[in-house]
């Protein structure tokens, strides 16, 4: 049965895997690591498990499994093979820190290491193999006016649906581009939420390029799933496509959305706007653990390098599930199970046969559930305009406060890369350390020097990545090999030993 973690004081000094993130993925590694013989720890900032696609479904009523679709009443099955299965699981925790152990302080066999916060206090948990399933992030959409009260993210709507039942009592407008911007006006519209209008920023010539694909995608789990959302939606509220700017309005509070389509501009009034075009893969643990990215031009994201197992650049470090790539949910449960069985074999708890053919047997159920998924991705790329905005007084760091304007500034200086730019700036070093501004920033200053973003690079984060109070680091257990990075030496030791 699974052992609930309450305190960081309560977990174990190691383990031989080390998951973050009750997702999908995250899930189906721990429990097929663990049903392998593996001592897994689950660790996840969340109050219970699921991640976002399944928030809060193992306490869904029926009228709420109903409203949210099938796809998030699927999660139930998962959360309850995950309630049976023999691990540790780290609920409410902070997982700021992944690297390499100490060779100093390190017994040799377990490589890596893994700072975690939980119930105010911190430790550095060991462990021979981590999977990173922390999945992926809405992607920034800056525009005039989408900083101002009374306009948030699609995504936190989604959040206080699934997690407190709360629905918007206004006059709702939803504005954006991809598959769950209409999934979540689905959900509005069935609990009866006045969702009067769907603002479709998708760029017309989209229609164009996944042209290629749609035989592929017509065959997918995807297309008549899409086919039946987009219906209900048109059904229900008024669409609008074909938008080629936005701007939101108020004094003070957002009261209405200019729209500009072309040459023709329409004023929607309203009492909530809702934004969202797409995702991105959560890149920050991946990058402080030091694991290779690439920018993937057709997902407009920097995502990791892995291999067909998961396997990251950085040994022992697996990635699965949207935190890798955009792959949707059964795509993401299916590379977990296949990060957790590698991580079975590589520590000798499964032998190369039996691996093998359940590998096979994964691949080609992974294989069926990623059909459609070019297609999808070429359909909903979101336009240049809405990633990187035009209007010099568009705010693009929140936390800072720091304009397209500034930044384009900054970007005439000079400056080669955005770890320069974060230094004229701040643009970054917020307390969401670039979750917000990251994509935004780099692409606005690769569009002005006039390269590709892969060629500019991303951020380099350091730990903690997740604020963390002071003292707790200043409790954490104080190892030889740390007192002598600080002090020089170790009090009591020989001066030949120790002292420098």
């Amino acid at each position: 049965m699974i052992r609930n973690i309450q305190s960081a004081a309560d977990l174990a000094p190691a383990y031989d895997l080390v998951v973050v993130g009750a997702g999908p993925a995250g899930l189906s590694a721990a429990i097929e690591a663990s049903t392998r013989g593996l001592a897994v720890l689950l660790a996840d900032e969340n109050a219970s498990p699921g991640g976002q696609i399944h928030r809060s479904v193992d306490r869904a009523s029926d009228a709420d499994l109903a409203r949210m679709g099938p796809d998030y009443a699927a999660g139930r099955m998962l959360i309850e093979r995950f309630q049976r299965t023999d691990l540790s699981y780290a609920r409410r925790a902070t997982v700021w820190s992944v690297g390499p152990a100490d060779e100093e302080t390190g017994d040799g066999e377990h490589a890596l290491e893994i700072g975690i916060s939980l119930g105010g206090i911190a430790r550095p948990i060991a462990a021979h193999r981590v999977i990173l399933a922390t999945g992926a992030l809405e992607r920034p959409f800056p525009f005039p006016g989408w900083t101002m009260p009374g306009v948030m993210a699609a995504g936190a709507a989604q959040i206080m649906m699934k997690s407190s039942g709360l629905v918007p009592s206004g006059r709702t407008i939803l504005a954006g581009t991809g598959p769950l911007l209409y999934l979540l006006a689905s959900q509005l519209l069935r609990a009866g939420v006045s969702v009067i209008a769907v603002v479709d920023t998708t760029p017309l010539e989209n229609w164009r390029l996944p042209l290629p694909h749609v035989l592929t995608f017509a065959t997918s789990p995807y297309a008549l799933k899409g086919l039946k959302l987009l219906l209900d939606v048109h059904r229900r509220t008024r669409v609008i496509r074909g938008v080629t700017a936005l701007e939101a309005i108020g004094s003070g509070q957002f009261s209405a959305l200019r729209v500009r389509r072309g040459n023709k501009s329409l004023h929607i009034q309203g009492d909530l706007l809702l934004l969202h075009q797409g995702i991105a893969p959560n890149l920050n643990l991946t990058l402080v653990a030091g694991c290779d990215c690439v920018w993937d031009e057709r997902l407009a994201a920097f995502r990791p390098t892995i291999d067909v197992h998961g396997a990251s650049s950085v040994p022992g470090v697996s990635i699965a599930g949207d935190a890798a790539g955009i792959v949707g949910a059964a795509a993401s449960a299916l590379q977990g199970e296949l990060a957790g069985l590698t991580a079975a074999l590589e520590l000798k708890h499964l032998g190369q046969g039996a691996y093998e053919q359940r590998r096979s047997r994964l691949a080609r159920k992974l294989a069926r559930a990623l059909r459609g998924r070019t297609f999808i991705e070429r359909r909903f790329r979101p336009g240049k305009t809405f990633r990187v905005p035009e209007d010099d007084g568009t705010i693009v760091c929140r936390c800072e406060e720091i304009t397209a304007g500034k930044l384009r500034e900054v970007a005439a200086l000079g400056v080669p890369g955005p770890n320069q730019m974060k230094a004229f700036t701040r643009c970054g070093m917020g307390p969401c350390q670039g979750r917000l501004c990251g994509l935004t920033a780099v692409e606005l200053l690769a569009q002005w020097r006039g390269v590709s973003p892969g060629e500019l690079g991303y951020y380099r984060l350091r730990p903690p990545i997740k604020p963390v109070p002071l003292g707790e680091l200043a409790a954490l257990p104080h190892t030889e090999a740390a007192i002598v990075a600080v002090a020089g030496f170790v009090e009591g030791a020989s001066d030949g030993a120790q002292r420098d």
